[in-house]
């Protein structure tokens, strides 16, 4: 592909009272190839839970076209095959309004694995710059993200 059809990349996790938000962050930045992690900044953002604990928001807006080309090339070749399987058995819950939504095992990313999860996790939003569903599965079908 000559023209990268991703607008940007949405990255968003929570760092709960019990959690060193070091950690957290650097959970995230494990996501991204070696050579852009040090150069993505996150928002924090301090929040109150249900119960008046402190939780604090971190998030991150990447546009530059060669991070975006590079932290999805990192990231689907650093998938496992299965989980592929379920993201494409699943796609349908997981693109909406030329976005794809992915929530990846934070506690895996801290150990250097990418596995996708639903609990207390990284939550990534690609979005696509066209396309409903059909031209999303084409688009990451040429990336690699789905077999």
């Amino acid at each position: 592909m000559s023209k990268i059809p991703i607008a940007f990349i949405e990255i968003r996790l929570f760092a709960h009272a019990t959690e060193d938000s070091n950690k957290v962050t650097e959970a995230a930045k494990q996501v991204f190839p070696v050579d852009y992690a040090e150069e993505v900044e996150f928002k924090r953002t301090n929040l109150k839970g249900h119960y008046g604990n402190p939780i604090l928001l971190f998030e991150t807006r990447i546009k530059e076209g060669k991070i975006v080309s590079a932290f999805v090339a990192n990231l689907f070749s650093r998938i496992n095959v299965m989980d592929k399987e379920d993201l494409l058995r699943d796609i349908r819950l997981h693109v909406e309004k030329r976005s794809l939504y992915l929530r990846l095992d934070k506690q895996a990313a801290l150990c250097e694995e990418i596995k996708l999860c639903m609990r207390d996790p990284i939550r990534v939003r690609i979005q696509f710059k066209k396309g409903g569903t059909e031209e999303i599965l084409k688009i990451c079908r040429e990336f690699g993200m789905l077999p």
